[in-house]
């Protein structure tokens, strides 16, 4: 197997959140050997349905704030309600993916980081473990619910230093984005959906060698959760909580799959979708990537105004 291919990373996560005992600690355990070159935290926390147990890596770039450098920050979330929804459903499901492809980049930049390959910027990598997450009806196919509240997520997900953020979800319950891989959302920035990145659409075609996929967004899909209406799913809901952009990386398949179903992990895609996340995070921090273009969304606001209203629950 080539050295560049993650499938390794992808099946050491699996094997770790494939299990009723999955915990933020199995996961924090495999950076002990890194030697203070990352920094891997984890913390439990309790909600209304349960407890899940946060995960946050913290990737020192050679230029990065860490470092005292000035290098840009890419924060890479993994979404999702819970690995497992024990006892509905027995194995990792299929609303792990963005704790897999998360967990995996990380255990991918470390490994670069000890061969001496260290990017400019600091990466940060958060998501949660929950093994018995809560299931929740919706439409066309159920969702995996979360043990905590959107606010929390996205309290102890986000961090202020990120510039950038992809935020990565499994998205296979729906009939708008039918194609099995991966697939990106155009750029939110406070409460504005922009067009498509140029930089990234490329790095798509040139790590999957086909054309890029996106997936369209509507109003809704970028306001928080708890306003009653309908939302794709959790995949935008960072934009709602920091003025950095956004971009959705979106798991897809042909099918409607449920969060809930399980054997539907499908490893060559999430080896893609990671290996895309990883070249993102090079090329943002070295600033050969751009998630927008900043002369066109400051004349977006100069036309009509703060959309900031979208990142709230309204009136």
């Amino acid at each position: 197997m080539e050295d560049d291919m993650l499938l390794e990373e992808i099946t050491t996560v699996f094997d770790l959140i494939d299990s009723p005992e999955a915990n933020g600690e199995s996961i924090v355990e495999i950076w002990e050997s890194q030697d203070g070159k990352v920094i891997a935290e984890t913390q439990t926390v309790k909600g209304d349905g349960g407890s899940t147990d946060f995960v946050k890596l913290h990737v020192p770039g050679s230029s990065g704030n860490l470092n005292g450098g000035d290098a840009p920050t890419i924060g890479v979330i993994g979404r999702l309600g819970g690995v497992g929804a024990r006892p509905s459903a027995i194995g990792a499901v299929s609303d792990a993916d963005g704790a897999l492809v998360a967990i995996s980049l990380g255990l991918k930049l470390a490994k670069m980081v000890s061969r001496g390959d260290v990017l400019p910027g600091d990466v940060i990598i958060s998501t949660h473990v929950c093994s018995n997450s809560p299931v929740q009806p919706h439409d066309p196919v159920d969702f995996m619910g979360s043990p905590v509240d959107m606010k929390t997520m996205n309290d102890l997900e986000i961090d202020e230093t990120m510039d950038a953020i992809l935020s990565i979800d499994a998205t296979k319950g729906n009939r708008i984005i039918n194609e099995r891989g991966f697939a990106i959302s155009p750029t939110v920035k406070e409460g504005y959906i922009l067009r498509p990145s140029e930089d990234l659409l490329r790095i798509m075609g040139l790590v999957t060698g086909e054309s890029p996929v996106t997936f369209p967004l509507t109003t809704q899909d970028i306001t928080p959760y708890g306003n009653d209406l309908h939302h794709i799913n959790s995949i935008l809901q960072p934009a709602t909580a920091t003025d950095s952009p956004v971009v959705g990386v979106a798991t897809t398949s042909g099918a409607v799959v449920p969060g809930i179903g399980t054997g539907v992990n499908y490893p060559l895609e999430l080896e893609a979708t990671t290996r895309f996340c990883l070249e993102a995070a090079k090329e943002f921090t070295l600033e050969s990537c751009n998630f927008y273009s900043q002369e066109e969304y400051d004349r977006l606001v100069e036309l009509y105004g703060s959309m900031k209203k979208f990142q709230t629950l309204g009136n």
